[in-house]
Order: structure tokens, then sequence, then C-alpha cells
């Protein structure tokens, strides 16, 4: 295992580039090609793909670099060209991986949508002033209707049988674009968590950091059977769901359904899996349903990974006791991509409650409100300094004034403090942060706090406005089945936040309820219990 700090010291993105692309950044390379057409041979497997309703699928390299060619030259039929967006409106289905290649064999951004969309949101995304205003949408049958609800909506192609038949009579030949590493591939939107969606352009060049981060941080190693339970529709899924194994020419997985514990064990189980990557609310149901359901798969997992959020330490001793599998948080945002890693693959100091190192080649500080630099154990800013970060991509919004960029630097807007060796630990979005009585509570520490106690199964922690202490500490808590709601739990989690954490950030007011208010990609939406809470 490499030593994290000589990764650091040796990086070099020419070298990287030389040991992970086909092409070249500066002369010409193009996505299918890094991610399918050089890996299709010896009957490589590119997908293995689970259904809903319990078939199963094995998609080959070979077999998406044909499917990938027809459906490119059906693009051309239709007068589409490098450059331009196509958009897809797609469950996790093999088709989703023909439609997405084939839009980057000739040249054109990929845009994903997520399939919980409604037409509000696809059209803030796509025909509306700052979207992508996409040629194309590709959808299936029961996405189809939301369309309807879209003013100016593109041109239409619903995958089904036809779609096949349509596939069938193209050729399975194309040349692919030979594009430069500043050109886009992908297109995708902010989730809008602290504001209306922006889109993201991702550069070719993108595919240096993502590769850094498959190798280096989730560890993925040949022998891997390897899943990434994110929907594709949002950049952890889109990225190092498929971006990133296909890069690597490994095996992704894909389940058709949503999220349950049931269909995770049995997929677990039947796919061996031992490299898997998830939202911290996945580890947390599994957590949730007990260790005895836990059982069947107590030893499989050799590493796993979580993003999207701030990971609770007690999830993490969970998996170490329970599963006997070391969990990693992992930090990132859809504009730079992952950040700040617990690194599986280098060796470095794990902390309890760290968000990890930056990612070689990522050069990151803390910053106070005018661009300085902070002294260890500050709260501050994250930021990345741009001139310092050879993996850095980021271009700007598409369409909309980029505001985060100052100086020489990318404001990430999430409050962070960096520890005397270097590590980042998360303390919160700077509109998440609780200012009582003087004191600046970061809401991931009270949360991880309260996630420790038997009962709890999720939690979102805000500040309630107070005419005494400015705000108060308030938690709103899902309890885990079969589990009653008293002012005795109440007071019985109160008084271990005190003990646990401190007297002044205790949750002086707790709600229980059934579900949190979340995201299509999972996050927590705080500002809606803050707005409930005003």
């Amino acid at each position: 295992m490499r030593d994290y700090f000589e990764a650091v010291r040796n990086f070099s993105a020419v070298q990287l580039e030389k040991s992970v692309l086909k092409g070249s950044l500066s002369k010409g390379l193009n996505a299918c090609v890094e991610c399918c057409d050089r890996w299709s041979m010896d009957g490589a497997v590119a997908l293995e793909w689970y259904g809903t309703s319990g078939d199963r699928k094995t998609v080959t390299y070979e077999k998406l670099r044909d499917d990938s060619a027809r459906f490119a030259n059906y693009l051309q039929s239709k007068g589409i060209v490098s450059g331009d967006v196509i958009a897809g409106l797609l469950p996790r289905i093999p088709d989703l991986f023909t439609v997405i290649l084939g839009a980057w064999r000739i040249g054109a951004i990929y845009q994903p949508l997520f399939t919980a969309f409604g037409p509000a949101a696809i059209e803030s995304r796509v025909t509306a002033v700052g979207g992508s205003h996409a040629k194309l949408i590709v959808t299936d049958a029961t996405n189809l209707p939301k369309l309807d609800g879209v003013p100016e909506c593109p041109e239409k192609l619903v995958v089904g049988d036809s779609f096949a038949a349509l596939l069938a009579g193209q050729s399975a030949v194309f040349e692919p674009a030979v594009l430069k590493g500043d050109t886009p591939f992908l297109m995708l939107f902010t989730s809008g968590t602290t504001g209306k969606p922006k889109g993201v352009r991702y550069p070719l060049s993108l595919l240096l950091p993502v590769s850094s981060y498959m190798r280096d941080a989730v560890d993925l190693q040949q022998q891997d059977a390897y899943w990434n339970v994110a929907d594709p529709g949002w950049a952890y899924g889109i990225l190092y769901a498929v971006v990133g194994p296909l890069l690597l020419g490994q095996t992704t997985t894909f389940y058709e359904g949503p999220f349950t514990v049931e269909s995770t064990l049995r997929i677990l189980l039947d796919r061996k899996i031992t490299n898997l990557a998830a939202a911290p609310t996945a580890y947390r149901l599994l957590m949730a349903a007990g260790e005895d359901a836990m059982t069947p798969i107590a030893h499989q997992l050799r590493v796993a990974s979580s993003a999207g959020e701030p990971l609770n330490p007690e999830v993490i001793r969970w998996a170490s006791r329970v599963l006997n599998c070391p969990l990693a948080d992992h930090y990132g945002q859809t504009e730079v991509g992952m950040m700040i890693h617990n690194h599986h693959a280098l060796q470095h100091t794990v902390k309890p409650g760290a968000a990890g190192l930056p990612l070689p080649g990522m050069k990151l500080e803390i910053l106070d409100d005018h661009l300085v630099v902070q002294p260890p154990n500050t709260p501050g800013v994250l930021a990345v300094d741009i001139a310092n970060s050879p993996l850095y991509t980021f271009a700007g919004y598409w369409k909309v004034d980029t505001q985060n960029v100052r100086e020489n630097w990318y404001i990430t807007g999430d409050t962070m403090m960096k520890d005397e060796d270097g590590h980042f630990f998360f303390v919160g979005r700077n509109d998440d942060i609780i200012t009582s009585a003087g004191y600046r509570i970061g809401p991931f520490d009270v949360e991880s706090v309260v996630m420790e106690h038997k009962a709890v199964a999720e939690v979102a922690v805000i500040g309630k406005p107070d005419p005494v202490r400015t705000e108060i500490v308030k938690a709103v808590i899902v309890l885990k089945t079969g589990i009653e709601g008293t002012e005795d739990l109440k007071a019985e989690i109160q008084q271990m936040v005190r003990q646990r954490l401190s007297t002044h950030a205790y949750p002086r007011e707790i709600d229980f309820v059934t579900s949190l208010p979340k995201t299509p990609s999972g996050k927590i939406q705080r500002f809606i219990l803050r707005g409930d809470a005003r």
C-alpha cells in the first residue's frame, strides 16, 4: 500500500494521464473509447444488471461498443452533431449505457435526468433559461408522460422493443469523434439544496480525477465485484457507478429498483460484492435492520465507501463491528467531483469523524470571509486552491454567473476545520451552522452523537429561531421500527448529547417524525426543516 503523503509529493498529472488514458487530453480522445472500446475483447463484462422482476442480464463491453455505434449512427441521421446535448430520463437499465456511450461516441454531451423528477424539475434543467436545451430526450414508457408537461420539450425517443429494432437497423461501425481535454462530455445540474439548480459541464479532463478517486479512495481492484448503489441521475452515480468503473475496465452493477434492505442484501450475496459504495442513508438503513439481518454478509465486503453527506462515526463503528469491513467517508461536490477522502488504497491515519485528506492533485485550505488561510483547528469555508490543483476542472456554471470562484479560490460553501496533521473535519454548510448564545454549533457533531442512541434510525439537526439565544438546537429524529417517541426518550437523548458532546450543543427541542425531507439524491433538506421551525 502506498503512503498518502508520498503519493502527494510524487503526484504528476502527466504520469496519471499516461497511466489511465488511451488517448491524450492535448492531442485528442473520446469518452466512449476510454470507457468502452478499449476493453471490448475476450468477452470482458461491463455490466451485471438486476431487474425488479427478478430478471438478470450480463452485458459485455463488446456489445456496448457495437450498440453505441448503432445509436451514434441513429443520432447522426437525426442531425445531431458533436457538442449537442442528449438528455436521458431513464431508469437503471442496460439501454442507459447504450445511450450514454452512443452520445459520447458522436461527441455529444450526455445529460442525466433523475427519474423522480417531475415536469417542473425537467423544465428547469432542459428548456428554461439556463437549461441545457438538449436536442433529444431519451426516456422509457413509464417516464414519458412527464414530458407532456414540459413546455417546448425537445424531440423524444422511447426505449423498449422499438428501440432494439431501431438499433438493429443501424451499422455497428461509427468512428469516434476525437476531442480535446477541455471539451465537455457530461452536463449535470446541482441538486438545488441551497438555491436554483445550476448546470455544470464536465470536461473530458475530469476523467483523471475520476480515475484517481476510483483507484486511491475506493481502491477498486481487478478481483473486486463492485457496486455503487447511487442513482446515475446524480453526480456520485454517473461519475462513480458508470464512468469510474468503465474507465478502469471493470464490471459495474446496477439494480433497477429503489433501495431496500431486502434487495440490497440479495444482490450483495448473489454478486458476491466485495467493494460497495453508497450514500450514508443506505448504511443507516442497513444498520437499522439489526445485526442479525447482516449476518449473511458479515465477512463478505473487503471495503465500503460513503459519499453525499458526512458519515456519522457510529455508522463507521457499526460497519467495522458488524460487517467486519472498513467503511470510509468521502467528500465532494457536483461542481468539482470528489475532493476529500479516507483513502482505502493509500496508507494514512484515519481519524474518527474526519472527512479525510485531499485527493492527490487537489490542494485545499480553510479560509475566512476575507479569503485568508486559517490556522489549524479554526472553522472556516473550505476552498480549492485553483492554481495549485492540477485535478481541478470546474469552468463555471452554464449560462449563470459563477459567484463561488473568487481570485484564485473555488469556494465550496461548506464549513470545515483542518487539524495540524492536514485532516479535514466537516462542520456544516454555511447556512446550516447554528448560532446559539454566542456559540457556533455544527449540526453534524450533534447528529453524530444522537445517532449513537440505539433507538435512532436517522436524525437532522437545525437551528430554530429563539429570542434569547438567537437560535436553539433542534433535532428531528426518525426512530427505529417499533420504538415509541416518548418524553422520557427525548430527555434520554438530550442527556446523552450533554454528556457526550457539550452542555451548550444539546437539542433543546426534539421532534419525532416518520421520515426526513430529502433531495432525490438522498441528501437531507435541512432548509425545509428550518422553514417549518420558524
